[in-house]
């Protein structure tokens, strides 16, 4: 059992504001009104680990554009001519015998040929589908992974490795382990924020563990902005209800934490506390953020954004914005590409709804000078079969053995592709990139040596990348 620990010796900083009577409110609205009139003012901020970063950091931030569902790589970036000489034919046995294939065991399997048209686009001659006009427009800055493999074939687990390096529920995101390492440069947001959007077919719930913190103190975890209405839950004080009373509410449930915390030293006590301050900043900070609405009217044209629509646009928008004060990890889902069925049809929907914002966002990162500060990832869980499907039209399965996705930004080597599947697009065979060196690699951009970034827990040293074989991708670096 531990003994408590005398007050006198074990009081921190937290401890004595709240026993001092100033209390969170009043610290909060100093740090917020007192850091440029009162010199240093009260930073209840966290900037990251001792030692971190290991080098030299390409990049600031990371945005994740995460396409929900599983685009299909075959109508998007990789493509193969055989596919088209095939269609219709068998698929050949040697591909698929003994597979994991997600919903066409036991059936007779063909081969699916494009249901689109590619062109070469870009100094690279990068190929990219009729479906994506607008990303065509920046071959010259997107480097495509064109042999992308993860281990997970339904969506779930499949976002779940995505997301933490692992299929094991509950262990820390990307995200979470990125503000851990490095912290936040925003004093007055949370250093990870998720914004999510809905079009398409067959829409996957997200959980909100895909964004959790596992064993990390839950500070780290990120915080969903809500597309429409309030951007976060109680922002807004309910009626009837003024600064003050909420101001004094506040006050004395800081003041029982700390006068706790003094006696445990519990980090999720420092978490509750820094979750209050946060909060309290955030009410004064993420309205204004959140109204797009003050954008001039050529930037809100430029991504199709019209406000509170809670659209991909909107939210790629606002992406920026965070991303101009300082949000560490940005990621947005876009929910809806989940295609066995109708694949035509809803790819020129989901592609309708996210290609043009996306080129935006990109385009206008780079207008501020903030894109070579940033990486951006676009992707999804995992792409599609060479096979057909039909469930109200030609559809592709899961596929986990070969997929696309690009990286842009910061570090990353423009106007190329690198990898690539077979010729069917089936399996990767050329410089495979597995999710765990995606995660190196941005972690390496950001000036962690994945190696080198873990936490004990429960005896093992826990790494985003996990305990398997883990490489930085220099083929995709500049």
């Amino acid at each position: 059992m531990i003994s408590p620990t005398p007050f006198a010796t074990d009081l921190n900083r937290r401890a004595f504001l709240g026993q001092a009577g100033i209390g969170f409110g009043s610290a909060a609205l100093l740090s917020l009104l007192g850091r440029d009139a009162l010199g240093a003012g009260i930073d209840t901020s966290y900037h990251g680990l001792p030692g971190i970063p290991h080098h030299q950091q390409r990049i600031k931030r990371v945005i994740f554009l995460c396409m929900a569902g599983g685009p299909s790589h075959l109508e998007t970036f990789d493509y193969k001519p055989k596919l088209d000489e095939l269609n219709g034919q068998p698929m050949p046995k040697s591909f698929t015998r003994g597979q994991p294939i997600a919903q066409l065991q036991g059936q007779a399997l063909k081969v699916q040929g494009h249901l689109t048209k590619f062109k070469q686009y870009g100094q690279g001659g990068q190929y990219i589908s009729d479906f994506l006009p607008y990303t065509a427009k920046m071959a010259d800055d997107i480097c495509i992974v064109k042999s992308m493999l993860t281990e997970q074939i339904n969506h779930d687990p499949a976002h779940t490795f995505m997301n933490t390096g692992t299929a094991i529920s509950g262990r820390p995101s990307m995200g979470a382990w990125i503000n851990y390492g490095l912290g936040s440069e925003s004093h007055d947001l949370p250093g990870f924020v998720v914004l999510t959007s809905v079009g398409g077919r067959n829409p996957q719930p997200i959980a909100a563990r895909q964004w959790g913190a596992g064993m990390l103190p839950s500070r780290f975890q990120g915080v969903e902005f809500n597309s429409a209405g309030d951007p976060v839950h109680y922002v807004s004080n309910p009626g009837g209800v003024s600064y003050h009373q909420q101001n004094a509410l506040v006050q004395t449930i800081q003041q029982l934490d700390s006068h706790r915390n003094a006696t445990v030293d519990n980090p999720e006590i420092e978490a509750r506390i820094a979750a209050y301050e946060m909060a309290f900043r955030m009410q004064a900070s993420v309205p204004e953020l959140t109204d797009v609405s003050k954008e001039p009217q050529h930037i809100l044209d430029m991504y199709g954004a019209k406000p509170g629509d809670g659209s991909y646009a909107s939210n790629c928008l606002l992406a920026r914005r965070l991303a101009e004060q300082g949000v560490r990890f940005i990621q947005l889902y876009h929910r809806g590409w989940d295609h066995h069925g109708g694949l035509e049809k809803y790819m020129d929907i989901c592609c309708g709804l996210t290609d043009k914002p996306t080129w935006a966002l990109l385009t206008d990162l780079k207008q501020r000078g903030m894109l070579d500060e940033t990486l951006i990832v676009w992707g999804g869980e995992f792409g599609r079969t060479p096979m057909f499907q039909g469930k109200g039209g030609a559809g592709r399965d899961h596929h986990i053995k070969g997929f696309s996705m690009w990286l842009a930004g910061g570090g990353i080597k423009g106007g190329t592709s690198f990898g690539a599947t077979d010729e069917l697009g089936y399996n990767s065979v050329k410089d495979i990139v597995h999710v765990r060196d995606l995660h190196a690699t941005m972690l390496h951009l950001l000036g962690i040596d994945h190696e080198r970034f873990s936490m004990k827990y429960q005896g093992l040293d826990m790494r985003l990348t996990g305990v398997e074989p883990a490489r930085v991708v220099h083929g995709v670096l500049s």
